[in-house]
């Protein structure tokens, strides 16, 4: 058995206290006033939103330089902000927009580049980086004290659906740790200790389950739906929401590139795919969506793996460091059947795989059935992938699964239930 390295978490960006959160909370303001102007749009994004000024505040801004930008906390509140700016301008209009100026292109590739991050609305930028506590002691496990410091929509319901990821992240920290001692109990062929600590992930994943299904209480799938959904989706594989190549980044001068990224989506938390790689889940599923009834040729290493590029740089070196030294699979299935090692591995796996359920099961309250709802009549409707996908349910008469494409122009509940199925498939009850 492969041994855990000697490693610091710290070098990776995780902490033992906050995960893959950043310890301490993010900033909630850059002090320099040189950022300012950034500042003041995103403070008041809602309402050039639903004003339609959005574009027109963007287009005035001044090119800032990145000099200013210097310990890693401020250029991580300059990616969220550049971030909230992109997506807005992009779809906070009757039809996107494809050309991004370089008051927001020239800095904003360069702070991604500082960050090894695409630069487009990452799970990073929405929920790592983007959450506030009332206290330095506060309990980031418990989303009703959390609080965002961007906004699109300006709603309880916005703050919510990114607070219980927030929420779930800080969860998950605790798991951390435990699932590097299981490598090094195996390691050790430990398999006492590899059986408990397999039964404390088990009971740790129904808790942040229990966690994810609290996302009923404060968002409401007709917010999330009509309002803040159009504002997440991102510029790869929206030809039929109005961006057949993608958007452009103009950085002045008459240069600039055309990119093709992916929105934000949780499937870009490297906590999540921490699970995966530690129990020995692979996952194969594309996400690839139809045109004209063929398939689109898959990512090379599929859409988990692709997601990996949406991530830090640093937490996606953890997860290729977890990767070469994950060996509990392995050693759980060394064991006969019915024995304490792999029935506690193969109850962690069908954990996951429920956890997976219940992702499934918001997913189509809040998209799949949302869908078919009228849009809310006092804010602007977004020429976009949601009333894309509005316009294909409402056509239907039947139950309709396909078709409907995740933020990241995914074929949603395929991908999902493919990628669900998976999980479960991963345990073993026989040789």
């Amino acid at each position: 058995m492969r041994s855990t390295p000697e490693l610091s978490l710290n070098d990776y960006g995780v902490s033992l206290q906050n995960g893959f959160l950043p310890n301490p909370p993010p900033l909630k303001t850059l002090e320099n006033s040189y950022y300012w102007p950034w500042e003041d749009i995103v403070r008041d994004l809602t309402a050039h939103i639903q004003n339609r000024t959005i574009r027109q505040a963007v287009e005035e801004l001044p090119v800032l330089s990145t000099s200013e930008l210097k310990e890693e906390p401020e250029w991580r509140r300059a990616y969220l902000l550049l971030a909230y700016l992109t997506h807005a301008y992009i779809w906070g209009g009757e039809k996107p927009k494809d050309i991004l100026p370089p008051a927001i292109s020239s800095p904003f590739l360069e702070i991604s580049n500082h960050l090894e991050l695409p630069p487009c609305a990452t799970y990073a930028a929405l929920n790592l980086w983007n959450f506030s506590t009332p206290h330095a002691d506060a309990d980031l496990t418990d989303p009703d004290i959390l609080s965002v410091t961007a906004s699109f929509t300006g709603t309880k319901d916005e703050e919510w659906f990114l607070m219980i990821s927030v929420a779930m992240e800080a969860k998950g920290a605790q798991l951390i740790p435990l699932m590097l001692d299981a490598i090094h109990a195996a390691s050790i062929d430990d398999a006492q200790r590899v059986t408990d600590l397999l039964n404390q992930l088990s009971e740790g994943l129904k808790e942040l389950r229990k966690l994810l299904e609290r996302m009923y209480e404060h968002n409401r799938p007709s917010v999330f739906f009509h309002q803040l959904r159009p504002l997440l989706a991102g510029s790869k594989n929206m030809a039929a929401a109005g961006l057949p190549n993608g958007v452009f980044y103009d950085i002045g001068g008459g240069q600039g590139k055309w990119h093709q990224y992916s929105g934000g989506s949780n499937a870009q938390s490297s906590l999540i795919q921490t699970f995966d790689i530690f129990l020995g889940v692979e996952h194969v599923a594309t996400g690839g969506i139809k045109t004209n009834g063929t398939v689109q040729p898959p990512a090379k290493n599929g859409f988990m793996q692709e997601m990996r590029n949406y991530m830090p740089g640093s937490h996606r070196r953890f997860l290729e460091m977890l990767a070469e030294v994950s060996n509990v699979r392995d050693y759980a299935l060394s064991h006969r059947p019915s024995s304490t090692v792999r029935d506690a591995y193969n109850a962690a796996v069908m954990s996951l795989g429920v956890f997976r359920d219940s992702h499934i099961q918001i997913v189509t309250r809040y998209i799949i059935m949302a869908a078919k709802t009228k849009p809310p009549t006092n804010g602007p409707v977004q020429m976009n992938l949601a009333t894309s996908t509005t316009t294909h349910m409402k056509k239907s008469n039947e139950k309709v699964t396909e078709g409907i494409h995740g933020t990241g122009g995914t074929d949603l509940i395929p991908f999902l239930k493919q990628t669900r199925d998976t999980t479960k498939a991963t345990a073993s009850y026989a040789d």
